[in-house]
């Protein structure tokens, strides 16, 4: 397939392959996304044929208008309109009972579908101008570090989809939080830039952090409730290991190991003090940085032939700390090393 590079005006030429059923990869303030129109079936089959992404992972809903929604879902709660109307546009997915409209292939079989507005004003541009809500996970090949640069997206899918739209580099660095709206209090699945502390706030309830943002599903066998859940993500050729400890302490072990093709993927003060190859993702007490930086790291990491094992500092595991954490440790499959007393 030959594949369009598209500048980032050139919004007309995106909609009309999106609404001719083709494949789009579009810029979003979070990462880039793979696009296609989430009400054709056979254009949304495309995207799990790209990516090599399993059939059973949900894809989230993009739209241009908070009006939109309507259609998409049985339900608008009032929790739901008062997050939207607070924190969109924006990094937030919220989960919805669904309305007839959405497919099985957009909502993995399931009775819920996951909406979000981007604020990236290309995105928001070809999703009006296609006149369909878009199917758009990350543009990425399925388990890999997710693309927040235009490179990393022409590395991964030219060749595989229609056209890439050029829209820079993308601000936040990270996928949007994923919340469960419902009965009882909401429910994070994946953290992201809006934090629990955040969506609280404004909903006046407690916020719940599902057990699968740390920790693995305890049946393998269950259908993720929204994408980023049940399967190893963001992980590049290197085995990676989370190593949990001071900074004193992480700087003492990775200098001790003697193994070959050894990585520290750390914050950018570590750098002076590591004698192996170093790659920062960020710096120490900056949640900001570090998730704008991580997947471009990691992507750093694959492409060093040498890498074999990968010591990753951990970041702090609160606020959008969480958000890296929770990459983090899915791109080591949970593998974590506690040298803290």
């Amino acid at each position: 397939m030959d594949t369009k590079i598209l500048k980032k005006n050139e919004i007309n030429e995106a909609a009309k392959i999106l609404r001719a059923g083709g494949l789009v990869v579009i810029p979003t303030e979070t990462v880039y996304g793979l696009a296609a129109d989430a009400l054709n079936k056979e254009a949304v089959k495309k995207i799990f044929y790209a990516k090599g992404r399993p059939s059973d992972n949900p894809l989230i809903v993009h739209i241009s208008e908070i009006d939109e929604i309507y259609r998409l879902v049985d339900d608008f709660t009032d929790d739901a309109k008062k997050l939207v109307n607070a924190l969109w546009p924006g990094p937030l997915t919220i989960i919805l009972k669904r309305s007839n409209l959405i497919i099985d292939e957009v909502s993995g079989g399931l009775d819920t579908v996951a909406i979000r507005m981007p604020s990236h004003p290309i995105a928001r541009e070809v999703i009006k101008a296609t006149g369909r809500p878009l199917a758009a996970p990350s543009a990425n090949i399925s388990g890999k570090p997710s693309p927040t640069k235009f490179s990393h997206v022409k590395r991964d899918m030219l060749f595989k989809v229609d056209a890439i739209l050029d829209g820079g580099d993308c601000a936040v660095g990270l996928e949007s939080t994923i919340v469960l709206l419902g009965e009882g209090n909401p429910r994070i699945l994946r953290p992201g830039a809006i934090t629990a502390s955040q969506i609280k706030e404004i909903i006046g309830k407690e916020v719940e952090i599902d057990p699968a943002v740390v920790s693995r599903l305890s049946n393998e066998n269950m259908v993720p409730i929204s994408p980023g859940m049940k399967y190893k993500h963001y992980a590049p050729r290197a085995r990676v290991v989370v190593v949990k400890a001071k900074r004193d302490e992480y700087i003492k072990y990775v200098n001790s190991c003697r193994e070959r093709g050894v990585v520290a993927l750390c914050y950018s003060e570590d750098i002076k003090s590591l004698t192996c190859k170093a790659i920062p993702y960020g710096d120490e007490g900056d949640s900001k940085s570090q998730a704008r930086n991580l997947f471009d790291a990691l992507r750093k990491i694959d492409m060093d032939n040498e890498a074999k094992i990968v010591y990753a500092r951990c970041p702090e595991e609160d606020g959008e700390g969480l958000a890296v954490y929770n990459r983090l440790i899915r791109a080591a499959g949970f593998e974590v090393l506690e040298l803290d007393e």
